[in-house]
């Protein structure tokens, strides 16, 4: 063969969250679904198919699951000791990683003493140094912004070859509203983009011959908006990149799903012709961007791209693979410390608590947590300027089907609370504060989180679904204090990045306090997290920060929970559906599970199980529903009681 031709086979695996073994801490058990030891097997095969590869990580590493809340919080890594993800990736030889913007939830110590265990180097490029000075001319990187690596490639012929590599990261802007609390005053974080497009050309004039970008954000839109939280459709766009390894939102590209976007060819996995992958998350597949390269009068150029993704999962669910047990070795100390503080018991629950009827009623695992909130705040506040202002509590239901996954629910037996079931209600390590606000940003509060849910038609006798798939259920607030409906044969008045879309509607109905309709001018406190308190929620955006606790949502639950001892966890019925006239043909998903859990079959129906995994089930919205499946018989005992008291009146028994 005459010409110079390169296979370079580009590995990534992203969004690990500390799931490093194969095993379900929530759940107690080994799992085949997910764990970076799996994924370790997956590397092994590809690297052995390729005379040429690389392999970087894409950040949300060291936030997730117990594991590593075990290493920052309740056994802290101290100086000179290794993370335990350090400990297994070390093993794997990585080129280069990126930070995402969960590696910034424990703070920038932390994560400095964290990036000390890797033996690869990390990069960012629009994280800087916050100087204060108000020049964004001087500004200087707070990491790497990026690495040229000096790698050896075999070509086709069996001929050696110098290359070299250029590696840059990203991290979403928004780490600046998620995790305020820990970074202001202390970093900034520019656009995307733009950091790109100043960054490249200078890779490409200290001699890159290839050019892989690592954002941690999404695909985003075909619209360029500026300091976009999912930007790699943009990123795509910028001369020089020739390949892009992204992730952040937990999917899988090149799939199906993302046919149909201009300039996206799912069969080749490009993006705009730049070879682009996402390979899931917590190590459920690994990702592959093979390049051919062609040495053209002392040029590299890219003559073939395809992308593609590896699940350690076979079609049928069964597992394409094992475990890599010196993976599990490296982490074994505190893999076995980490499950043993999970089984530690907190107190007790009279009734099971799940989630999976949390999208469509009153849900007992989000009323825990507003209960705890509104403990801890009250107590905070108590012999403040604050007290006596009425205390409102805000809770989302984390695991709740989420990311398409059908096991992804709640699930804690009635008897004795660990704190595994604890991590399993209240999963991300945010810590608690409280807004001071208005009545009607309550409202608007509420408006936009009423956006988990489609727009039904109730002259319609067609199938329509109740729960809108793109809005994340962790912004599916409920706030328990006030009462409330919510009309669904309305439009929202927010979409799911609270942009005001129908200026007019209102699915908010009946919204009362203390019985009566909320005074719109009223002062409420409202118990959060810092996610939500620094965020451009509607209602929430303009309201002030009056409690910014150091103490973490979980540990408040849990402190709720040891001074209870023994928990009730029925759902109040605070909110409900409005009633929808007509015959509508309503249906959700949710867990197959969930069949267990019907005690009214007037209002739900289980219809069947769909290729996805989850059940189908339909829903009548003709009356009050504010109870939840469990709650039936609670309600019907006071149906009883009206009963008998009416007869009694009939008799003037009762007169």
């Amino acid at each position: 063969m005459d010409k110079d031709i390169v296979k370079l086979r580009i590995l990534e695996t992203t969004d690990i969250h500390v799931n490093l073994a194969n095993y379900d801490y929530y759940q107690d058990t080994v799992t085949d679904k997910y764990g970076l030891a799996k994924t370790a097997t997956l590397i092994k095969q590809a690297r052995a198919e390729s005379k040429n590869s690389l392999l970087f990580d894409n950040g949300d590493l060291i936030q997730g699951n117990p594991l590593g809340d075990y290493v920052a919080k309740e056994d802290p890594l101290q100086d000179g000791e290794i993370h335990p993800v350090y400990k297994a990736m070390n093993l794997l030889d990585y080129d280069a990683g990126n930070v995402g913007n969960h590696e910034f939830n424990y703070g920038l110590d932390f994560l400095g003493t964290s990036l000390k265990g890797s033996n690869f180097p990390y990069v960012n490029a629009n994280v800087y140094v916050d100087d204060q000075d108000g020049n964004p001319d001087n500004d200087k990187n707070y990491f790497k912004p990026y690495e040229i690596l000096d790698r050896t490639v075999v070509d086709e012929d069996g001929e050696e070859h110098a290359i070299k590599v250029g590696v840059i990261g990203f991290v979403p802007p928004q780490i600046m509203q998620w995790d305020k609390g820990n970074l202001e005053g202390k970093v900034i974080a520019k656009d995307i983009v733009e950091t790109a497009n100043k960054f490249v050309p200078q890779m490409k004039a200290e001699g890159a011959d290839v050019i892989v970008a690592i954002p941690h954000s999404g695909i985003g839109n075909v619209t360029q908006e500026g300091m976009e939280e999912n930007a790699t459709y943009d990123l795509s766009k910028v001369d020089g990149i020739n390949a892009i390894l992204f992730g952040h939102s937990h999917g899988v590209f090149p799939s199906d799903s993302y046919s149909g976007i201009e300039g996206v060819d799912v069969k080749k996995g490009t993006i705009n012709g730049v070879g682009s992958v996402m390979p899931g998350s917590w190590g459920d597949h690994l990702g592959l961007v093979d390049l051919e390269l062609e040495l053209k009068d002392g040029k590299w150029d890219v003559t073939n791209t395809q992308a593609s993704t590896r699940s350690i999962l076979n079609p049928d669910g069964t597992p394409a693979v094992e475990a890599d047990q010196s993976i599990l070795d490296a982490v074994k100390e505190e893999h076995e410390a980490t499950i043993e503080w999970v089984r530690s018991a907190v107190g007790e629950t009279t009734s099971p608590i799940n989630s999976y009827f949390a999208l469509v009623s009153d849900d007992p695992s989000v009323q825990i947590v507003t209960n705890a909130q509104k403990w801890y705040v009250e107590k905070y506040l108590k012999g403040t300027e604050y007290d006596g202002i009425p205390v409102l509590s805000a809770g989302a239901p984390f695991k709740a089907g989420t990311r398409a996954n059908p096991d992804y629910y709640t699930d804690i037996p009635a008897g004795e609370i660990a704190i595994k079931n604890v991590s399993d209600l209240y999963l991300y390590p945010n810590t608690l504060q409280a807004v001071l606000l208005t009545g009607a940003d309550v409202k608007e509060w509420l408006e936009m989180s009423a956006g988990q849910f489609n727009q039904i038609d109730p002259s319609k006798s067609e199938e329509q679904n109740l729960v809108n798939g793109d809005y994340r259920s962790y912004n599916f607030d409920v706030i328990d204090g006030v009462t409330y409906e919510i009309d669904v044969t309305q439009p929202s008045k927010y979409d799911a990045e609270g942009v005001l879309v129908n200026k007019d509607s209102s699915r908010i109905k009946n919204l009362k306090f203390n019985g009566k309709a909320i005074d719109p001018n009223k002062k409420f406190i409202v118990a959060t997290n810092n996610y939500r308190a620094s965020g451009k929620f509607p209602g929430v955006k303009n309201s002030e920060i009056i409690v910014k606790s150091p103490d973490e949502n979980r540990n408040v639950i849990i402190d709720y929970i040891m001074e209870k001892k023994t928990i009730d966890p029925q759902a109040d019925g605070n909110w409900s559906f409005a009633p929808v006239k007509g015959d509508a043909n309503i249906v959700f998903q949710t867990s197959m599970k969930a069949q267990n859990y019907i005690h009214d079959a007037r209002k739900y129906k289980f219809l069947g199980e769909q290729e996805s995994g989850f059940g189908k089930y339909s829903i009548k919205l003709k009356e009050s529903d504010g109870t939840n499946p469990g709650q039936e018989k609670k309600q019907n005992r006071g149906f009883m009681t009206n009963l008998i008291s009416n007869v009694a009146k009939s008799f003037h028994f009762l007169d």
